[in-house]
Formats: C-alpha cells, sequence, structure tokens
C-alpha cells in the first residue's frame, strides 16, 4: 500500500509543472531582459488616453507564451538586438473602450499620427477595430525589435505635434526600422508588403523568422502581431486588469 502511495503522489508531482503551464505570467518575472513600451498604459496610443483595463505597465502572457519568448530573446541577443513588446495580455474592458472610440466618429485627436489615410467610419469594415481580440485569450503579443545596445527612447507628450506613422520622421522611438511606426492602420503595416524594402523588410522578416522558430504565427495585416500556436486558451476571452495583483 505504501509503495502504491508514492507511485500515485510521485505521478501526481510529475503532472504538476504541466498543469502550471496554463497559469499566466508577468513577463519580467521570465525574461528581464526584453524591454517594454506598453503604449495602452500611456496616451500614446490611437485613442489619446489610457485604455480601460490597464493599471500597470505590465506585459501578461500565459506561461506557454511567455516561455517561448524567452527562447526568441536568447535568440536575438546573440545577434545583437532585443525585443521590445507593446502590448501582450489585452482584457476585454480594453476591447470594448476601443469599440466605444471607434464609434466616436467626433473624436479623432490621434489619427494624424495612427490613421491618417483611413476614414475612421470604416474602421470595422477595415477589420482595424474588432470586438473581440486574441490578445485577450493571453498569448498574443505585439511587439518588436530593438538593436543593442538601446538608444534613448524620449517620451510621449500628451498633446505634441504628431506625424504620420509610415512616415520617416515618425516618432522618434528606438526601435529597428520597419517601415512604419506601432499601430499604423494602414496597408503598409502588412508584414510582407511589396512596397516595404531594404532594410526595414529585412528587420520584418528577421523577426517573423525568429518568432515562428519558437512557435509563433504571425497576423498579415500587422508586422507586430503574433500569437503562439496551440495556446492554451483558444476560445476563453478574459478580463482581468493588467496588474501584478492580477496574476
Amino acid at each position: 500500500m505504501r509503495a502504491l502511495l508514492l507511485s500515485v503522489l510521485l505521478t501526481m508531482s510529475l503532472a504538476l509543472p504541466a498543469q502550471a503551464t496554463t497559469k499566466f505570467v508577468v513577463l519580467r518575472d521570465i525574461d528581464p531582459t526584453i524591454l517594454h513600451d506598453i503604449r495602452y498604459y500611456t496616451a500614446h496610443n490611437f485613442v489619446g488616453t489610457r485604455i480601460d483595463g490597464y493599471r500597470a505597465p505590465l506585459c501578461i502572457l500565459t506561461r506557454p507564451a511567455a516561455l517561448a519568448l524567452r527562447k526568441v530573446q536568447r535568440q536575438m541577443l546573440k545577434q545583437g538586438y532585443t525585443l521590445k513588446v507593446y502590448d501582450c495580455y489585452r482584457p476585454q474592458r480594453a476591447v470594448d473602450h476601443f469599440v466605444r472610440w471607434a464609434r466616436d466618429l467626433a473624436d479623432q485627436r490621434m489619427k494624424a499620427e495612427f490613421y491618417p489615410r483611413v476614414d475612421k467610419a470604416r474602421l470595422f469594415e477595415d477589420g482595424y477595430i474588432a470586438e473581440k481580440s486574441g490578445h485577450s485569450r493571453g498569448s498574443t503579443l505585439d511587439l518588436t525589435i530593438v538593436k543593442l545596445p538601446p538608444k534613448h527612447q524620449r517620451p510621449y507628450g500628451p498633446g505634441e505635434e504628431l506625424v504620420d506613422s509610415a512616415a520617416p520622421n515618425r516618432f522618434p522611438d528606438n526601435t529597428a526600422d520597419m517601415a512604419t511606426g506601432y499601430d499604423c492602420f494602414d496597408t503598409l503595416s502588412h508584414t510582407d508588403d511589396p512596397r516595404v524594402t531594404g532594410k526595414a523588410r529585412e528587420n520584418r522578416q528577421l523577426l517573423k523568422s525568429a518568432m515562428a522558430g519558437a512557435g509563433f504565427r504571425n497576423l498579415p495585416e500587422e508586422w507586430w502581431h503574433f500569437t503562439l500556436n496551440g495556446e492554451p486558451y483558444p476560445d476563453t476571452y478574459f478580463d482581468f486588469p493588467v496588474s501584478r495583483r492580477s496574476v
């Protein structure tokens, strides 16, 4: 009986790590070397204000997604780059905030930077805004790469003059050239858009290849958007806030 009990306990203990992999984690606890620029915690986004549900500038992911991203980061560091995340888990209340904003056609304060060539009335029809987001499942994230050592990035000043995020003189962050900034609502943001050539195209492909090697698939319409294959919650849309207390 004692031998049987020990066998059962051993089996249970071996199963615990696999069960634990479906929990959410703070990315910095898994890999503190990955840079963060959590845009929806700030006013530097297409809405122009902090988004509902972002209580801290954190990247929260399912454990499998975070571990896979750590694998990508190790590869990037060897090549002289670091990853930088813009958004990770996104609560449903944040998605609802986007939807309310998109329906308010009078609010176009950030148009000049994020969607200068798109009629706001078409944001739903053109697929830029939706009532559900893969980010709410916890294994989707938005990110880019930064050449090492990272250059200083000045903070965004709310109310400052806006520049088209597809323009050469767009907001001066410290990322590698991707031909557009993050959340640029434009077909130029399509990962394989033929107009993107030279170093910008190389940088997009470098990111896409590294992420694919760790099990992430790219959304073709957004060079920055990736989802873990075999994500643990493919049909669940969570709504807990982005906060360390949430995980």
